[in-house]
């Protein structure tokens, strides 16, 4: 993630923050130029209904408002007055939100918004479509934030998973507690909420940018395998018996063994990871292994944005040893590793491939 500055005092802001603890100015994620901006308010500083108006420390001309979910204290961004939405880009894309009558509903709302929030930042960072069903039935893209609901005393579990650009997120994932827990029932190196997001939302782009592209389903199917073979039964198949044997020689987890729709969704998901990775350290200036001998692979320079890197390769040489140096931190710390993956060969090309359908190279 960017690192943002306060446009008034300089003080390092967070992508959240809604007001600098500094200075005590007014924050707003502006999508239009990427900023977390300075909010001045107006001298009219309400409109019609009530929401107070604001034009930017930076003037561009334009007068904006928060996002109406500003005021349950899960959305810093700001909108132009002409917009007729009331929701930011983001919050538009819900379709279902918890009960909030419940207090501990709205924590974990926050914390799924704070995961959404940080998704849709790097979808529009790509150029990707960001579209919301209620613009686009067909083809745009929903959230359903749901709770295990009981009827008649028997539990019925909600499924975190992703259908026709519709994503329901389990509101327990949240929860720490619930998700370790889950984690280890799956045998899972990882799982976060961050996570949840950037495999669900893989699925609704393959529907985007490969499903009805004849040639590059082909160059898909070379890597991830054929999508056709029957999903049901590969997911059957793989709860009951567990991935192959060689698994890490050619899947970046366990589940993406299951099918080429996950092997697809995993790697989409491990793409993000590292992109956003990169671009924090490019925003600190991280270098590492300067101790080391010139030729060392634990030397690396975070000296270009990720988002705007076209070649893969300088992605790949600096995230190992950039990787390496972070798991090694928290180890510092008694923690876990913050990227507890290797890489094979096998699912460096199938990055590469995320890589290149991404900046339109395929």
């Amino acid at each position: 993630m960017k690192i943002f500055q306060c446009q008034q005092c300089e003080n390092p802001l967070y992508f959240e923050n809604t007001k600098c603890e500094v200075c005590g100015g007014n924050l707003g994620y502006c999508e239009k130029t990427c900023t977390l901006a300075t909010l001045v308010k107006t001298d009219n500083d309400t409109d019609v209904n009530s929401h107070t108006i604001y034009t930017l420390l930076q003037d561009d001309g334009s007068q904006y408002r928060y996002c109406k979910n500003f005021g349950h204290k899960v959305c810093n961004w700001i909108i132009n007055t002409d917009d007729a939405s009331e929701f930011c880009t983001a919050c538009a894309l819900n379709r279902t939100i918890p009960n909030l009558q419940k207090q501990k509903n709205l924590r974990e709302w926050r914390k799924l918004e704070r995961a959404k929030h940080r998704l849709v930042y790097a979808l529009l960072r790509f150029g990707l479509p960001v579209i919301d069903k209620d613009e686009a039935p067909e083809k745009g893209l929903a959230f359903d934030f749901l709770s295990d609901a009981t009827a008649s005393g028997n539990a019925r579990p909600i499924r975190t998973g992703h259908l026709n650009g519709l994503i329901t997120i389990n509101v327990a994932e949240a929860d720490n507690v619930h998700r370790e827990y889950m984690r280890k029932q799956m045998a899972e190196q990882y799982r976060t909420l961050i996570g949840h997001f950037r495999h669900e939302v893989g699925h609704y782009y393959w529907e985007w940018l490969i499903r009805d592209r004849p040639e590059i389903l082909k160059k898909f199917r070379k890597h991830f395998g054929d999508e056709r073979a029957d999903y049901g039964e590969a997911l059957k198949k793989h709860y009951q018996n567990g991935p192959p044997k060689q698994w890490r020689q050619s899947y970046i987890s366990k589940y993406a063994a299951s099918h080429p729709w996950e092997d697809w969704a995993e790697t989409w998901a491990h793409y993000l990871h590292l992109v956003d990775m990169l671009e924090t350290a490019f925003y600190f200036g991280i270098t590492t292994g300067e101790a080391f001998r010139d030729n060392s692979p634990l030397k690396m320079q975070a000296d270009f944005d990720p988002y705007e890197e076209a070649h893969f390769a300088k992605i790949m040489k600096a995230i190992v040893p950039l990787t390496f140096a972070l798991n090694s931190l928290n180890r510092s710390m008694g923690q876990k590793d913050i990227y507890p993956f290797v890489i094979p060969q096998k699912t460096e090309k199938k990055l590469q491939f995320v890589h290149r359908l991404l900046h339109g190279k395929l």
